[in-house]
Parts: structure tokens; C-alpha cells; sequence
């Protein structure tokens, strides 16, 4: 009976701390991915350079790759890009919030700067 208990105890303290990434660093993880989605395809006459475009595809991996490394489930993951992309598609470029994005990308993600530097040099 003891090593029962020991067991469930284990299993639920595991699967509880299933990931060392915060439920407001996975909300404003997504949030920066949506807004990285939105840069990349911004509508028709919205001025934005083509290297910040490679930037936020390549910061939109990063972000993903962090997050399953931490253990946060791919499909989870993608649940809540889908959401953030559906609410930011076709919005205007703001600057600020990716701006704000490159920060968050840079103090979250271990090497994020380097590791987003890296993903822009393969993209083609």
C-alpha cells in the first residue's frame, strides 16, 4: 500500500510540474508569436523590412523550440499559437509590441538573441 501511495504521489508531482515555463510567460509567448505571424504576413501596403520579417519567423521557432524543450506539449503549443495567430492576423505592424516581443524573446529564452541570429541564417 505504501509504495502505492509513494508512486501517485510521484506521478501526480510530475506531471504538475510538467514545465519550467510560467502560464504568463506561455500567454505572452503565444502573444509574441502571433504578433510575429502577423508581421510576416502583414496586408498590402503596410511598410515593413524584409530582415524583420526573416526575424520574426525566425523568433516564432525559437519561441516553440524553447518551449518543448522546457516540456510544454507541442500539441498545447500549437493550441495556443493558433488562438494568438487568429487574433492578430491581418493587424497593422506595431512596432512597440515587437519591440516589446524581441525583449521578452531575449530574457526568456536562454541565448534567445544568439538562437534567433542562428534560425535567420536557415531559413533558406
Amino acid at each position: 500500500m505504501r509504495k502505492i501511495i509513494i508512486t501517485l504521489f510521484s506521478v501526480l508531482f510530475l506531471t504538475s510540474s510538467h514545465a519550467d515555463m510560467s502560464d504568463s510567460d506561455k500567454n505572452r509567448a503565444w502573444e509574441c508569436s502571433g504578433i510575429y505571424m502577423a508581421n510576416y504576413f502583414l496586408p498590402s501596403g503596410e511598410t515593413f523590412e524584409y530582415s524583420m520579417k526573416e526575424k520574426s519567423m525566425a523568433s516564432v521557432k525559437v519561441l516553440k523550440a524553447y518551449a518543448l524543450e522546457v516540456g510544454v506539449p507541442e500539441k498545447e503549443w500549437d493550441e495556443g499559437v493558433n488562438k494568438a495567430v487568429d487574433k492578430f492576423y491581418g493587424s497593422k505592424f506595431d512596432e512597440a509590441k515587437t519591440n516589446a516581443c524581441h525583449k521578452f524573446v531575449n530574457s526568456t529564452v536562454p541565448n534567445g538573441e544568439d538562437r534567433v541570429k542562428k534560425v535567420v541564417q536557415t531559413l533558406y
